[in-house]
């Protein structure tokens, strides 16, 4: 521990008070909706009973991360530089207390390519994925991806809410438009479509929070859905089957685990014929905003939005550990 920051511990334990900088904003396409999250996870910390210090970051304006007098930072930040693990890394190299996955596993966590070979390691069943390349031909993917409709998922391998995702009709067309993703957001994958019902599971201290079963208007749950669509349906036991329940709430935790995360998340299903479970992913900053999942989720558990923000806070506390994440990742 550095000789600064031992001195910022000494003031902060000399005021009785704790005082948590709740981070917003950045710079990635995600940015507005962060700032919903941040505001609302400031607003019930303060209800808490907690001194909150609100702050709009980006990666050249960190002067809240000097602040002697802050306990923990609660991190709000969703898709580019918050999520990806580059503010964790930021806050691990100050030695400072975080909420959230280190700065490893949120990296491998935000690549959907990477953290799909970690569940394939850990026998976690998810969509087999081609990462695209330039010389791909639309006959490897309907050697490798072809299932008996035929569909595709197009992805861009780091972005989150759905951003540049899209759902293609035939492997020409993933092709396509695994093109125009590339040039937009960068490395991309073509995956197989698994028709199914889309589920997520929050998972709050090592433990799963309740099934939400999400059903859209236009059947694919992107940005338009998330955010905009009032038709958008969330809802609450929809599986009766309880070896079902047990092994979704399972494999939520082992995937969470095998990553290397900590904390909080919540992580995407499809649930698929023959009630086949496929993992799509581990958003370790999922929203906090008055229509996220995760407190949707803490709140039919008996958690409302402030206790689970101070469960959160507590969190991070009790476990300042080092990474726990498998694969070390390098940030360039």
């Amino acid at each position: 521990m550095s000789h600064d920051h031992a001195m910022c511990l000494e003031s902060t334990g000399a005021t009785g008070k704790l005082r948590v900088a709740v981070l917003m904003g950045g710079v990635g396409e995600e940015r507005e909706v962060s700032i919903q999250s941040g505001s609302a996870v400031a607003q019930a910390l303060r209800r808490a009973g907690v001194e909150v210090v609100a702050a709009d970051i980006a990666p050249d304006n960190l002067s809240v991360l000097d602040g002697c007098d802050i306990d923990v930072f609660f991190i709000a930040l969703h898709g580019r530089f918050g999520e990806d693990g580059r503010l964790q890394k930021i806050l691990e190299d100050r030695d400072l207390v975080y909420t959230g996955s280190c700065a490893a596993a949120s990296r491998l966590a935000f690549d959907k390519w990477e953290s799909k070979q970690v569940f394939i390691q850990a026998g976690i069943r998810t969509p087999e994925a081609l990462r695209f390349e330039p010389a791909l031909r639309k006959e490897e993917i309907e050697r490798h991806l072809g299932g008996p409709d035929h569909r595709y998922v197009v992805k861009p391998l780091s972005q989150g809410s759905t951003i540049g995702v899209t759902v293609e009709a035939d492997a020409e067309a993933a092709l396509d438009a695994a093109r125009r993703c590339q040039d937009r957001f960068g490395d991309c994958m073509i995956e197989r479509f698994i028709p199914g019902s889309e589920l997520t599971v929050g998972i709050l201290e090592n433990e799963a929070l309740p099934i939400i079963e999400i059903k859209t208007a236009g059947g694919f749950y992107d940005y338009e859905a998330k955010y905009l669509d009032e038709r958008t349906q969330f809802l609450f036991d929809t599986i009766e089957d309880g070896a079902l329940i047990s092994e979704v709430e399972d494999t939520a935790l082992n995937c969470f685990s095998s990553l290397g995360c900590r904390h909080f998340a919540r992580v995407d299903f499809i649930l698929g014929r023959e009630q086949k479970l496929y993992a799509l992913e581990v958003n370790t900053i999922p929203g906090f905003t008055s229509h996220s999942l995760l407190p949707m989720a803490a709140a039919k558990a008996g958690v409302p939005m402030g206790r689970l923000c101070m469960k959160i806070v507590q969190a991070a506390l009790k476990d300042p550990s080092p990474c726990k994440a498998k694969t070390v990742v390098q940030f360039s």
